[in-house]
């Protein structure tokens, strides 16, 4: 590892350049892509000091984004008040963690930035954050968000030749604590919650996302009993059709053997069909009981809550999300849950592995087969042909086994680059 570069926390590639940028506590690393051991540039990250005593700067880089091939969109916890650096200015609001463990996620798209993290300090409210002149954002509440563990973004042009005006999608998974469920213990469940690009907020209800939804991701093999439910990691593959591609995620039990890493593959026909057409839920009080989640049985407004501003919503005259009547804004905020499951391409998953507790994934199309990089300190390599999956190479990948932070695969040169955290790399 470079000397001076520690607590590494996040990778970026670029082809263009062939440049690796490395992000770890106090600076920002570019490194030759072709040699990675050949320093190109390191750029010093300085802290700002918001206490009466003296602190050691302690500025971790968590996010990075790339702007243009010059440019790159940079945000780091900057002693618990997190700050981003786009083109020298500087932008307050949080859109990272106040310190490296809290789980986040971010996105940069056309000069956007969108965010999953934490708001505060403690880290007891998370938020999915769209950052632009009027910021919008999700509910404090734990219908939507309970105790969230974020875990990718991902951005779905979904407007590309479509033939109903459709906006492009923004998907956001995690694990959080369910609420739709009674159960003894804390039961945790595998989101995927959905933001339309164009949504603006509300006028006068729900100054907030306007058009969110979420959904259960599940994972199981329903003859066994085995459910896995916690996220770990996901990969979109995307191809030529937006329609056809797939995310590949990596899923935990919460009880039972917790050495079993399961992939699941969920495709975007399913996805589009469970938060187009399925059923909502929400939170109702029955016989002054606690409160109990059912699926809602009564009319849906108009134009459908949580759908995009598409063809048929300007033609009766909603151009935009402030355009929506009052009925649909507070069915949508009191109805984010989707009643329907999105699962698994074949119904059930299509690569399990006794004896491993997998952490990250990346995904490469070559030819007729499908290569997974998964790993927990391990690297394997697996190959899907003719409906099965067979894992045909093992790698060490460090000294000692330590689960890997990140994995960025650059596929024009077919290499895997891969990170974990140690207090000194």
């Amino acid at each position: 590892m470079k000397e001076g570069l520690s607590n590494v926390s996040t990778l970026l590639v670029n082809e263009e350049t062939n440049t690796l940028f490395v992000g770890g506590r106090g600076a920002v690393f570019a490194l030759d892509l072709n040699n990675i051991s050949r320093e190109i540039m390191q750029s010093t990250t300085l802290c700002k000091f918001y206490f009466s005593f003296q602190i050691r700067c302690q500025n971790y880089i968590l996010c990075l984004h790339k702007i243009n091939d010059s440019d790159l969109h940079v945000c780091g916890t900057n002693v618990y008040y997190p700050t981003c650096d786009h083109m020298l200015e500087k932008l307050k609001r949080a859109k990272c963690p106040f310190e490296p463990a809290q789980k986040h996620t971010s996105g940069f798209v056309d000069g956007e930035f969108y965010s999953a993290t934490s708001n505060n300090f403690l880290g007891t409210e998370s938020i999915i954050l769209h950052s632009m002149r009027n910021p919008v954002r999700t509910e404090f509440k734990t219908s939507w968000l309970n105790e969230p563990s974020f875990v990718n973004m991902e951005i779905v042009h979904e407007s590309e030749s479509n033939p109903n005006g459709d906006d492009d999608k923004i998907y956001v998974f995690f694990t959080g604590t369910a609420v739709e469920f009674e159960f003894y213990d804390k039961l945790l469940v595998s989101r995927i919650a959905r933001i339309c690009r164009g949504d603006l907020g509300g006028k006068h209800i729900l100054q907030r996302w306007t058009l969110f939804l979420k959904s259960c991701l599940s994972c199981s093999i329903p003859e066994l009993n085995f459910h896995f439910i916690i996220f770990q990691d996901i990969f979109l593959l995307s191809r030529r059709k937006w329609q056809d591609s797939i995310f590949y995620g990596i899923f935990s039990q919460q009880w039972g053997r917790l050495d079993i890493s399961a992939v699941c593959a969920q495709s975007m026909k399913n996805i589009q069909e469970v938060f187009s057409k399925g059923s909502y839920k929400g939170p109702v009080t029955v016989d002054h009981s606690p409160v109990k989640w059912m699926v809602y049985r009564g009319e849906v407004p108009v134009p459908r809550p949580g759908a995009c501003i598409d063809n048929f919503a300007r033609s009766v005259g909603y151009n935009t999300s402030s355009d929506l009547p009052d009925k649909v804004l507070q069915f949508v905020r009191d109805h984010p849950l989707m009643d329907n499951s999105v699962n698994p391409i074949g119904n059930r998953p299509v690569l399990l592995r006794r004896g491993s507790n997998y952490t990250r994934i990346v995904v490469d199309r070559v030819t007729e087969y499908i290569s997974f990089y998964v790993d927990d300190g391990y690297l394997h390599k697996a190959f899907s042909y003719d409906g099965e999956m067979f894992i045909v190479e093992e790698l060490q990948l460090f000294l000692s086994l330590e689960p890997v932070q990140s994995l960025r695969l650059s596929s024009e040169k077919v290499e895997l680059l891969s990170l974990h955290m140690e207090s000194n790399c």
